[in-house]
Formats: C-alpha cells, sequence, structure tokens
C-alpha cells in the first residue's frame, strides 16, 4: 500500500468519523415514540439527572410564582431563585449525557437557562411582579414545548 492510498484512506476514515459525530450531535440517541412524541435514550441514572435538573427548575417557577404573587413580599428571593436555575445549573451537565439529546432539546435547555439569568437581571433591575410573570410564561412556554417533542426513556446502562 502507498503512502498516497493510506493518506487518503485516512483522510476519508476522519471525514466519516466526523460526519457521524455530527449526526449524532444534532439527532441524539433517539428513537421515535409510541406517543409520537421522540424518545430520548438514556441509561437510568442519566434519565434520573435530568429529571432532577427539571424539578429544581419546576421548583424554581414556583419560587418566583410565590414571590411575584405576595405584595408584601421583596422579589429578592425571587432574583436569588431565578439566578440559581441559571446558566451556573447548567454548568457541570454530563458531556455523554449531552452527547445524547437531540440539538433542539439542548437548544431549548440552554434557552430556558439563559433566559432564567436575563429574568434575574431583569427582577434585580426592578421589573414589576405582572413584568416577572410575562418573562416567566415565555420560560415555561418553552418547558410546555420541549414536553410535547421529547420523552426520557431508560435504554441499557
Amino acid at each position: 500500500m502507498t503512502r498516497r492510498m493510506i493518506g487518503k484512506a485516512a483522510i476519508l476514515l476522519w471525514v466519516l468519523t466526523v460526519a457521524v459525530l455530527g449526526w449524532v450531535f444534532v439527532k441524539g440517541w433517539t428513537t421515535p415514540g409510541a406517543d409520537g412524541r421522540t424518545q430520548i435514550v438514556l441509561a437510568p441514572v442519566e434519565r434520573d439527572q435530568i429529571l432532577a435538573e427539571m424539578r429544581q427548575l419546576l421548583k424554581a417557577v414556583h419560587g418566583i410564582v410565590t414571590a411575584a404573587g405576595d405584595p408584601q413580599q421583596n422579589l429578592k428571593s425571587a432574583e436569588q431563585t431565578a439566578r440559581a436555575a441559571g446558566m451556573a445549573m447548567a454548568a457541570d451537565v454530563n458531556p455523554t449525557i449531552m452527547a445524547k439529546l437531540p440539538l433542539a432539546f439542548k437548544q431549548m435547555g440552554t434557552s430556558v437557562h439563559q433566559d432564567m439569568d436575563r429574568l434575574a437581571d431583569a427582577i434585580e433591575q426592578g421589573e414589576t411582579p405582572p413584568q416577572v410573570l410575562a418573562r416567566l410564561s415565555s420560560i415555561t412556554g418553552r418547558c410546555m414545548t420541549c414536553h410535547d417533542m421529547y420523552r426520557l426513556s431508560e435504554g441499557v446502562e
């Protein structure tokens, strides 16, 4: 085998590897679901980690709504709650899990965390409870879209 043939084979393998990795990055580890949603196939521990993050986000939404709905309460607690649910919450996500998630899921999740940071900034700058709730409604709209599109299922560990 000549060096030229080896070089061509190496380039072909490199291009093929990049194409497969790109495809997996966009599609994730998914299968069509029986209920019309896309199933994201995860190991049980990975599924539990994502569901725990979703519960944290729901608790943050509850804390913000509670603070915004009480005229006697300072919105400082809502600001802290929103900030805790921002990008800092998403900073240490396991790369293996991220590889299994489809691109649209990753984009929606990232936008929710970024908007929680923006919400905290808006509260800090003095937005009123109705303005805070309007921002939160936009965020939870993405949560609903994601839950309508995807289902987490357990594969083998």
